[in-house]
């Protein structure tokens, strides 16, 4: 049987949740953001009319307001978004207990086994559950209706705001295969580029590309991506409630203060690296790679990434390579306004202690010894707060304000 998959995105969540309260302002450019008053404030979300004005979630209030001088600024509420998204999860699960939330305002659902109840109508069922959260929640869902996860997920993206779009095996070809290839799920930038390389600019320019040489270039990754955009992904819906891991563990801040010279940056890096650590053993995970990322006071961004071998929860050790990543990118002499650092390709962590017994003779001492150490920490964190005991290699510069990485569907 043919699988129906929906993927169902909350509009302008943050923005649209917002508006509940301020009706007034319905039909005038709003964006949520972060504290004006700091300098990590950014555009968390927008609504249509600010869209635009071409207002872009992530980027600075100065930034957008250059855009759009009328802009009306409203602060965040997480914690009503977590109700909502909650209660709309609640709703999706009467219609089918294969609902996986991806991010706190988008949904895949799996109504496969259940769309015969419903009338046997992807599209119809897809049409009533806009029509219900519109009605309960006062909020609108673009949905897509397709025969796998990703191209679902295409099909919301597709057509918004308050939209449904079928992708059907007979149709994807001419829907999808237009489309730009950084569209495609989890293509992101190191992948683009290596497209980019190789005239690969469309969804179907990479189904047509040799899948052994994407093997070559981009190793399991190429060929998932293949996969994809051939409209090969089988992968499931996980049911309501069930722990789905992490894909990476970030943590990202602007300074109070740019960071000058390496000691500082150091130090930046070691901070953000260390709560990353916390946040992978929280998990029971270990990462096989880590990203950098680093803005300067103009705005100007740059990235890299590393693998790592063996695969590591340890603060020390993803410190030590995020160093060495911004002395490969960085000139040290340059301010630094605000770092990520995200760890990737993550595994579980029994798997990564199975790898290391297999192809060493049993863990390092001294490995052990700094895992005990931090596991330590974590305890003493965890009865005490976050800021009781840190290591002294991540205090001896400002804080910094820390703040999640910028929602990329909120808005």
């Amino acid at each position: 049987m043919e699988r129906v998959i929906f993927h169902c995105d909350l509009n302008s969540f943050y923005a649209s949740v917002e508006l509940l309260s301020h009706p007034e302002l319905r039909h005038k450019p709003v964006a949520v953001c972060g504290d004006p008053a700091s300098r990590h404030g950014i555009i968390l979300a927008k609504n249509e009319p600010a869209k635009a004005f071409h207002v872009k979630t992530a980027e600075t209030i100065w930034q957008a307001r250059k855009k759009c001088p009328d802009l009306v600024l409203l602060p965040a509420h997480h914690g009503i978004y977590r109700d909502f998204s909650r209660k709309i999860n609640e709703l999706y699960q009467e219609y089918t207990d294969l609902v996986e939330p991806f991010g706190i305002d988008e949904s895949w659902l799996d109504v496969t086994g259940s769309l015969h109840i419903f009338g046997g109508d992807g599209a119809a069922l897809a049409n009533r559950l806009r029509r219900e959260v519109r009605s309960r929640f006062g909020l609108t869902i673009s949905v897509g209706v397709s025969f796998n996860k990703v191209f679902a997920k295409l099909g919301s993206d597709y057509k918004k705001p308050d939209a449904t779009t079928v992708i059907a095996r007979e149709n994807f070809k001419k829907i999808v295969w237009p489309l730009p290839v950084t569209d495609l799920l989890y293509v992101g930038r190191a992948a683009a580029q290596t497209f980019q390389k190789f005239g690969i600019r469309t969804i179907g320019d990479l189904a047509a590309f040799d899948r052994e040489q994407l093997f070559q270039l981009l190793g399991k990754n190429g060929v998932q991506l293949h996969d994809f955009a051939s409209g090969e992904d089988r992968s499931p819906v996980a049911p309501a409630g069930q722990y789905t891991p992490p894909k990476s563990i970030g943590n990202g801040c602007t300074f109070p203060k740019n960071l000058q010279g390496r000691d500082e940056i150091k130090v930046g890096i070691a901070q953000l690296a260390d709560q990353a650590a916390v946040r992978l053993r929280k998990h029971s995970m270990k990462c096989q790679g880590i990203s950098l990322a680093i803005r300067d006071p103009n705005f100007h961004d740059i990235s890299r990434q590393v693998r790592l071998d063996p695969p590591t929860d340890l603060a020390r050790e993803l410190t030590y390579a995020a160093m060495e990543l911004a002395d490969s990118c960085w000139n040290m002499s340059n301010p630094v306004r605000a770092m990520t650092v995200t760890a990737i390709y993550l595994i579980p962590a029994d798997e990564a202690g199975a790898q290391l017994d297999l192809f060493s003779i049993g863990l390092d001492t001294k490995r052990q010894r700094l895992e005990k150490l931090e596991s330590a920490m974590d305890a003493i964190r965890s009865k005490y707060g976050p800021r009781a005991i840190a290591a002294a290699s991540t205090s001896q510069a400002p804080h910094p304000e820390r703040h999640a990485p910028p929602p990329g569907g909120h808005g």
